[in-house]
């Protein structure tokens, strides 16, 4: 049986991905506000590695913090 938390994801999985494309198409547009002539398939990619460090930074944080929970 899966674990309720697995369901849960599951069910929001859709929205999760939709809002990750909206964070992309937001910086997009910052992007194109400042460098008109911006490349933009280098843009999406510089997008993406950006989101990526900030998600590996995040996931960082909350393993340091439920670590510290386990050992307290």
């Amino acid at each position: 049986m899966e674990k309720i938390e697995q369901i849960e994801m599951d069910a929001h999985r859709e929205q999760l991905t939709s809002d990750v494309k909206a964070l992309v198409e937001r910086y997009r547009s910052v992007f194109g506000w400042d460098v008109p002539e911006i490349d933009q398939a280098l843009a999406d990619l510089l997008i993406l590695k950006a989101i990526r460090e900030a998600v590996d930074g995040v996931e960082s944080t909350l393993i340091s913090r439920a670590e510290r929970c386990v050992r307290n």
